[in-house]
């Protein structure tokens, strides 16, 4: 084995650990931005919604599969911090699976305006996951604690398009250094040649 090709097989090992440093360092600050509420984060008491945000760029690259583990991942970490019901596992797996699915259709080629496009319909969508959750425990449920239906549907109105449109003014600055990253982590790791 020639010193160049140990070098390069040293070099890639090293982007191997510093890719999973970045990949679980960002998970782990936008974990950290959940129970945050700073001043101009906020849009009628509601937040940008994180984890979302982390998924879509997460999922933008990758297949349906990856996709919507990195959802689910994300959903079970985000029901630990706030607890199992209603569930944002299955809202974040949807959304991981079906950013991954329409990137395969890619329409618009700006990058961010896309992603800010897929963080808007995605989150109404985990929101919509949400909302039918809460419905279905009223219905199931005769002494259920949740409002009634219409009051719910009216909830979820305003908190849906509160968190897609913060969501998706935020998902720029969650997704612009881990596009750049990856694609830096990629021309580096493409075999000499290739």
């Amino acid at each position: 084995m020639t010193a160049a090709r140990q070098s390069g097989l040293a070099t890639r090992r090293r982007y191997r650990w510093l890719n999973i440093a970045v990949v679980t360092g960002s998970a782990l600050l936008c974990i950290l931005l959940l129970p945050m509420r700073l001043p101009g984060m906020q849009l009628l008491g509601v937040s940008p919604s994180w984890l979302l945000i982390w998924v879509v760029a997460w999922s933008v690259q990758r297949t349906g599969v990856e996709g919507a583990i990195a959802g689910l991942t994300m959903g079970i970490i985000h029901d630990g911090l706030t607890g199992y019901y209603p569930s944002q596992t299955l809202g974040l797996a949807l959304v991981g699976f079906l950013t991954a699915r329409i990137q395969r259709q890619r329409i618009i080629q700006e990058d961010f305006v896309y992603v800010a496009l897929i963080v808007f319909g995605m989150t109404v969508i985990a929101q919509t996951m949400m909302a039918l959750q809460i419905s279905a425990h009223r219905l199931l449920i005769p002494d259920s604690f949740y409002p009634r239906l219409p009051e719910i549907w009216l909830q979820h109105q305003r908190i849906a398009l509160s968190s897609a449109i913060l969501s998706s003014l935020w998902a720029t600055a969650v997704y612009y250094p881990l596009s750049r990253w990856w694609t830096h982590y990629h021309q580096v790791m493409e075999p000499p040649g290739g």
